[in-house]
């Protein structure tokens, strides 16, 4: 067989999640219709060369399928963008395979193309809208009698690739952009950890950074009181205070965070975008339990200036990590609408086109430059 895998040998095993396995699985699949076809073209005595050229092309796609799943690094595993590349090679070795599919399975290989442009095109999309009318057009009448409608020909092929194409740009698009927000995600999260650690050490090195977070108080008359000082760990400024707010603050965090999964949807892509999200969550608590104390230590939130306890200071740290949520949310939902906007076969084809029309309506139109 030229190129390719026969079907007799056992496709590349691959590593990693339950999405890689599938991914590997159809482009085993995919490589068995490729097999197909060569065979019955070259039993038949008959294949074009431009056929042999797109049977090239197709198993170069695979190939480059296959050598992404088997050499990505678990880090572009975890940012996705091994996924992004195997799975641009499948689609381009799909369209491939329905410019030299068998005329008589070229109406169900539209079709296939029809439910995946749905899925990602404009419903007003010039290529949707023929394929549409030439997969669906009504029986005609000559002289009274009712005639099938014609096939797709080699003009309909090329329309079905086409709009296939189309749509998988469209898909490659979505998923592209859950991508690049997932590596936001995780590159915020690494700066804000940086930045809490160096916050601690700092702290830990210079006593005056410590001293910030203590609280000073007059206990007695005003004649003859006396000065008492309020810190995390006790009455003097310790090397540890910066820290010791931050876990409280992490904590916080990690306990908001495990309340709001119960809103998460899971993904059936390879993006750890509600995993990147949790992560985000715990540098952020940290350093907001330390800013809240701060500005109550500098007077800075009218009515909350002196703390008489440890503990109340311990207390109010918690509080302000889980204030974090304020901020978070918004990038959970921003997460969670780009998750939603990759459509996938089997989803509510009236969903989605509900959500293309309200993308397009967000857009900025010619008034409102």
């Amino acid at each position: 067989m030229t190129g390719g895998r026969g079907d007799d040998n056992p496709d590349v095993t691959v590593k990693g999640s339950s999405w890689y396995q599938r991914v590997n699985a159809h482009v085993a699949h995919l490589q068995g219709q490729l097999n197909k076809f060569e065979e019955r073209r070259k039993s038949g005595g008959r294949i074009s060369p431009d056929d042999a050229r797109t049977v090239a092309t197709a198993n170069a796609h695979l190939e480059a399928a296959r050598n992404t799943l088997r050499d990505c690094s678990r880090w572009q595993r975890l940012l996705g963008a091994s996924a992004d590349r195997a799975l641009a090679n499948v689609h381009e070795a799909e369209v491939a395979l329905l410019r030299i599919a068998p005329e008589g399975e070229l109406h169900d290989k539209g079709l296939y193309a029809l439910s995946h442009a749905k899925l990602h095109l404009m419903h007003d999309d010039v290529l949707l809208q023929q394929l549409s009318a030439a997969l669906n057009s009504p029986p005609r009448k000559i002289f009274g009698y009712s005639r099938q409608p014609k096939p797709l020909d080699s003009s309909g092929r090329e329309l079905a690739a086409l709009t296939l194409h189309a749509a998988y740009q469209a898909e490659e698009a979505e998923r592209a952009r859950v991508r690049s927000f997932t590596q936001i995600v995780v590159m915020a999260a690494g700066a804000l950890w940086l930045i809490a650690v160096s916050l601690g050490i700092w702290g830990a090195l210079a006593p005056d950074v410590a001293e910030r977070v203590c609280f000073t108080n007059m206990e007695g008359t005003q004649g003859g009181g006396s000065m008492t000082r309020v810190c995390p760990l006790g009455e003097t400024p310790k090397a540890a205070n910066i820290f010791f707010l931050e876990f409280i603050g992490l904590f916080a965090a990690a306990v908001a965070g495990a309340v709001s999964l119960k809103g998460v949807r899971g993904t059936s892509g390879p993006y750890h975008v509600a995993t990147g999200l949790i992560i985000l969550r715990l540098p952020v608590g940290a350093l907001t339990a330390v800013a809240g104390i701060l500005l109550m230590s500098g007077e800075f939130l009218p009515g909350l200036t002196n703390l008489d306890t440890a503990t109340q200071v311990c207390a109010w740290a918690f509080a302000f990590g889980v204030l974090q949520e304020s901020v978070t949310r918004a990038v959970d939902r921003q997460g969670q609408h780009l998750i939603d906007n990759v459509k996938a076969p089997g989803s509510n084809v009236g969903d989605a086109e509900k959500e293309k029309e309200e993308k397009r309506a967000r857009a900025p139109g010619p008034a409102s430059r």
